[in-house]
């Protein structure tokens, strides 16, 4: 009997064992970082990428999203903890991607794009995907995966403004960039900088400011239409997002090479997704702003082609060592 029973505890010894062998590995956990709230178009592509990573490597990573800043405050942050391998993911503006890669800077010039659709058509296309290739190409340790839309930045202002000379000495809130600076000042309006973002809408009642530039969703939640109610639709930049991947910590938490390519898949995925929900937010933005009563100006052919023949100057200070880039938009623009 005892020898049953001594017989019957190494078989459990063995069997647990057994199944410790073989229980499946914990899962390779990675974070991403997002400085926009909950339900923004971003997040939630964000969210949606990292559902589909988990579903499509059967649960082995797992991407935990970090949003509205609570991981990292800014995207520069975000981008130096993914270059120090502390970060597996961020999604950020290609501003601050450009220091990495130049040519970025070309996606960026003012009167570019004709239309949301030339846009998308450059960045799916050849010229959208070389630039992929260069961020991973840089040496900075990022990959980037895929594009996420941001809308057009338009002007809002005080008054009723349809041709450049109408913005002749209005004081414009621009952000803090030689590029957006020189636009101006090539409108002919005063560039105004080191207002933040929350401060605009004081900075128009004060007098201080004529005006500022954004997109619709900004424009309404920051409540800057309640102050500025002309929005003039000159989308004078389309600036898109970037979803991002640290090849280090990726490589530190065993992520191989197939699985990146999983990674990959799962962000182009997405694009179509963010876009859509993009488009869904303005649009509910731009009726509450015009519910509110905002006179919304939208100019002609020949009037847009005024904004675009005054930014020659810029595209020659500017925009001169990213010309086979620039040229390469056009070509494209060609089809719109």
């Amino acid at each position: 009997m005892r020898k049953l029973l001594t017989l019957a505890l190494v078989l459990l010894i063995l069997l647990s064992l057994t199944g410790t062998m073989f229980a499946a590995p914990a899962p390779i956990k990675l974070r991403l970082s997002e400085v926009h709230i909950a339900g923004y178009p971003t997040t939630l592509a964000d969210q949606e990428f990292a559902r589909l990573v988990k579903e499509k490597t059967n649960g082995r990573i797992e991407i935990e999203v970090y949003y509205g800043g609570t991981l990292y405050g800014s995207e520069p942050e975000a981008i130096e903890a993914m270059i120090m391998g502390e970060l597996g993911f961020a999604r950020v503006s290609v501003s601050p991607v450009s220091d990495f890669v130049p040519e970025l800077n070309a996606v960026q010039m003012p009167y570019l794009y004709k239309s949301s659709e030339h846009m998308w058509a450059v960045l799916n296309g050849r010229v959208g995907q070389d630039m992929l290739n260069k961020v991973q190409a840089s040496g900075s340790g990022l990959i980037g995966l895929c594009w996420y839309d941001a809308g057009s930045r338009c002007f809002y202002l005080t008054k009723s403004a349809r041709t450049p000379k109408d913005l002749a000495g209005l004081k414009i809130r621009v952000q803090d960039s030689k590029l957006m600076v020189r636009m101006i000042e090539l409108l002919g309006a005063t560039p105004v900088t080191g207002i933040g973002p929350n401060d605009i809408y004081a900075s128009i009642m004060s007098g201080v400011i004529d005006g500022a530039e954004n997109n619709w969703p900004t424009y309404h939640t920051k409540g800057d239409y309640k102050a500025a109610k002309y929005y003039i639709l000159d989308h004078h930049t389309r600036v898109p997002e970037i979803l991002l991947a640290s090849e280090l910590a990726l490589k530190k938490a065993g992520v191989t090479a197939k699985d990146l390519e999983i990674i990959k898949e799962c962000a182009k995925a997405t694009q179509e997704f963010e876009i859509a929900e993009w488009k869904k937010m303005e649009k509910n933005s731009e009726a509450a702003v015009r519910a509110d009563g905002t006179i919304v100006i939208e100019l002609t052919p020949a009037e847009q082609q005024l904004y675009r023949d005054a930014m020659a100057p810029l595209y020659e200070e500017f925009g001169k060592p990213y010309q086979d880039v620039i040229d390469a938009i056009n070509s494209v623009g060609r089809l719109f």
